[in-house]
């Protein structure tokens, strides 16, 4: 396991970990996204927590790459699909979830053997 992967696995955890709060929170800045895009505001808790159970795999995975390989990829469907969803509403604002979706790649392409 290199250093680099170690890094980018803890950015992605804090990133997502930070995301599942502000969705748990209903923070406005989500809600108002979501609403732009037509996802009802009763689902936002519902859309942290695979990323908290990401988290909790990510970090699992510098003990067991495997489980770090397995949250990775559900977040690399994760944020592809919500950029579909972004997109096929018209909203072009993807820049964000874009950004976590290069994240969970990061760990995947970093991940150990």
């Amino acid at each position: 396991m290199t250093v680099v992967h170690v890094v980018v696995v803890v950015l992605a955890a804090a990133a997502n970990l930070f995301s599942a709060a502000a969705d748990f929170a209903r923070a406005e800045r989500i809600r108002s996204s979501m609403w732009r895009i037509g996802v009802p505001a009763w689902s936002l808790p519902w859309l942290g927590v695979p990323k908290a159970v990401a988290v909790v795999g990510l970090l699992a995975g510098l003990a067991r790459p495997w489980a770090g390989v397995a949250a990775a990829a559900g977040l690399v469907v994760f944020f592809a699909l919500a950029i579909g969803t972004h997109l096929r509403a018209g909203d072009r604002m993807v820049g964000l979830p874009a950004g976590f979706l290069l994240l969970a790649v990061a760990v995947l392409v970093t991940a150990p053997g």
